[in-house]
This record gives C-alpha cells, structure tokens and sequence, in this order.
C-alpha cells in the first residue's frame, strides 16, 4: 500500500526524503513550501512520486540504489560528479541516481516519477554465471540509448504501476518478482551499462541437451516460486546465457517464456479444479505471477480457445 505524505512544513518533508533517499540536505531558494511524496512498494524495488510546488537544491549520500527518473512537471538539474544534465520536457527519463555515488539536484515546481532498483536485482538480471566472477555491474551513462528505448522504460514503468502497485488481497510474491524483474531487464536494456549480452565460447559449448533437461526438470518442479533466469541458470550449472542458447537452440524459445508456460498450465489446472464462487479469475492469475486480467485472458484464450472465466464457471 502506498505511503502518501503531503506538507508545507520543510522540516517534516526533510525528514520524510532522508526516510527515502538517505542523508540529504534541501535548501529553497523560491516558496511556499509544497510537498507531496508518495512511496510504494513492488517487491524489492520502490516507486515514488514526488511533486514539489518551490524552487530548491538538494544535496545528499549516495543512496544504494538506482534511481530512474521521469518528468512529469517542471524542471530537474541532476549533478553527479562534473555532469550536470536538465530536464524539462513532460515525459524525459533519465538515470536520477547511482547506488554508489553522492548527487546534487536543483529541482523548480517539479512532479518527477522514480524507480529505485537495487544493485542485487539489477546483478541478478544481468548475471553472466553462477559462482564465476564477474566485474561490477554498472551504468555508464544517464540518457536513454534511444527515443525507442526511452519510450520502451515508460511502458514498462506504467505496466508495472499500473498493475501492481494497487494489487490487494492475494499472495502478490510471484507478481512482484516479475515485475520487478521487468523494470530491471528494461534498465539494463534502455540506458548504457557495462553488462555483456552475447555468449561467450564456453556459453556455447555448455549449451548441450543436459543442460536444456536440468533447467525444464528445475523450472517444472518450482514454477511455484519467484525464481529468475539466474535460479534456473544456477540449478543447471550453467551461465544465463549458456541456458538461453541452450533453450533457443534445441527448444526454439527461452528458458523464461518455458516458465510462463508452465505457469499457464497450472493456471488452467487451478480453473479446472476450483469450484465456481470460492475464487477468481483474478486471485488464480496472480498466484501464478500472471501480470493483468487483460493479458492473462489473451494468454489463455490463445492457448485454450476460451477465456478463463468460461473454464472457471463451467462446471
């Protein structure tokens, strides 16, 4: 559920940001003080959104986490070391924050939307191997790589908003793996960063059949569970790229597209065996982490030739 603040006193709003983002210091150079900071949370990433009716810097630590952020109103001027980058057009996104580094921002009337992701979600989409060393992961820069890309962040921020930070009375762990899961490869896909992408020699040469029948024997026996490539990776032994080459190669897909259809199955399983008016449509697709009402109906009805509320109610 989300935390909502909204004050005129300064000090209150300090307070309340430093409970977010850390050691901070904001110092206004054009009133009144207007604040309105909502929090929430999708697993183990937060979504903000802070509006600010005045004219202030802020200065503060590094905050441990990425920050992502998006206009909505106003202007943003982020320092980070000797860059310093405005924004100012209704819908930029832009890399507001590093986990490691300290930050200084002047911000005027300013209604900015933010993703924070942590560095160990981030590392754990972007893992290259299980057990083997690998260089920190970081980006390298603050724009987007493309108009495509900026626009490939913001669905992907709106899709999650939207569909989970409202999400109530059901068991949301599979939900909010996923989604935040999405928001970080979309991340590491939409701005400039160190992590590799393309297999390497013995990403090829480990990419066999053994490794293909472990990884589906893993993912079958804990579909039930919040497990990423990098769980199934691990199980196999293997790099996540070996276990992607491995599933294109002799399954034509990938080893995720492989989970959601298991998921699917046991989806169809639960409306099959459920009794009408004890449970929802919506409670069984969020059991299995199926992000949307609208998207699992298509799902389903693309698979099964009905949508989901015909097999529930058909008894």
């Amino acid at each position: 559920m989300a935390t909502v603040l909204e004050t005129t006193d300064l000090d209150l709003a300090q307070h309340v940001l430093r409970t977010a983002y850390g050691k901070l210091r904001l110092s206004v150079t054009r009133g009144p003080v207007a604040v309105r900071i909502s929090r929430d949370r999708v697993g183990p990433l937060e979504i903000h959104r802070n509006v600010f009716g005045m004219r202030f810097h802020v200065t503060g630590e590094p905050i441990g986490s990425l920050g992502i952020g998006r206009i909505a109103r106003g202007m943003i001027t982020c320092r980070t070391g000797r860059q310093e980058r405005r924004h100012d057009r209704v819908g930029d996104v832009f890399v507001s924050a590093q986990p490691d580094r300290p930050y200084q921002a002047l911000l005027d009337d300013a209604d900015i939307e933010l993703a924070l992701l942590p560095p160990e979600l981030l590392a754990q989409v972007a893992a290259t191997a299980p057990g083997r060393a690998a260089r920190p992961l970081r980006f390298t820069g603050h724009e987007p790589v493309s108009a495509s890309a900026a626009a490939m962040w913001s669905s992907a921020f709106d899709f999650v908003r939207d569909n989970l930070t409202s999400v109530r009375g059901v068991d949301a762990t599979l939900l909010e793996g996923n989604g935040a899961r999405l928001l970080a490869a979309t991340a590491l896909a939409a701005f400039p960063n160190n992590s590799v992408h393309e297999p390497a020699v013995e990403d090829r040469r480990d990419a066999h059949p053994a490794t293909l029948r472990r990884a589906i024997s893993f993912i079958d026996d804990n579909a039930h569970r919040d497990i990423s490539a990098a769980d199934i990776a691990g199980s196999a032994h293997v790099t996540i790229r070996s276990l992607q080459l491995a599933f294109r190669r002799h399954l034509g897909s990938t080893p995720m597209a492989y989970l959601r259809r298991v998921r699917l199955e046991r989806a169809h399983q639960d409306l099959v065996d459920a009794e009408a008016g004890t449970v929802t449509v919506g409670a069984i697709a969020a059991r299995w982490g199926i992000i949307g009402h609208s998207r699992f109906t298509s799902l389903y009805r693309a698979a099964y030739g009905v949508p989901p509320s015909a097999t529930l109610n058909d008894k």
